[in-house]
């Protein structure tokens, strides 16, 4: 029995879910997500929470049931709160800067990177060195960190790099004499 799909997803005021066979829709504040559930399991909204229940007893209904609780709380909490990821940019030189299609980033190569910003995120740097990444879908905006995490890993010699905040980069030392 899976704990995690028993749990009921609460909907806060001014966010609309919307259940049609497979599709959900759910609608708020920060914009309107749309999934399609997997046909293991079913959606039914009442008294403000949604519930997730299992269509069988097969081991796949079971293992879906949680997911798909998962991901309707994702896209609920991301219309009406939205999530955040920010990055940190390590190593002399090393910069961004972004404006509303393109996150400009220097990274010791000889040319900057340009990374076009794809509709529903957005980006900022605070500092040169800090990129936040905020957008209404989960899996986008962790997405959208792993593609700018990419352009250059945190390497473990001197720690220069991407990585996400508060990331622990294992260090080795360098060359004996």
């Amino acid at each position: 029995m899976s704990r995690v799909g028993k749990a009921a997803v609460a909907i806060p005021s001014g966010v609309t879910v919307n259940v049609n066979g497979r599709d959900v829709a759910v609608k708020g504040g920060k914009g309107e997500l749309k999934l399609r559930l997997a046909p293991e399991v079913s959606v039914e909204v009442k008294d403000g929470k949604a519930w997730v229940k299992p269509a069988g007893k097969s081991a796949r209904s079971r293992a879906m049931w949680g997911t798909s609780q998962r991901q309707l709380k994702n896209l609920v909490e991301g219309v009406s709160t939205g999530f955040t990821t920010k990055l940190d940019i390590q190593g002399v030189g090393f910069r961004a800067s972004a404006d509303k299609q393109y996150l400009t980033i220097s990274l010791g190569f000889s040319h900057e990177i340009k990374y076009a910003i794809p509709a529903g995120i957005e980006i900022k740097c605070v500092k040169p060195t800090e990129i936040t990444i905020t957008g209404a879908s989960r899996a986008l905006v962790g997405q959208v960190a792993a593609e700018i995490r990419e352009l250059r890993k945190p390497e473990p010699y001197k720690g220069k790099g991407v990585r996400r905040e508060g990331e622990y980069v294992r260090r080795k030392e360098g060359k004996k004499k």
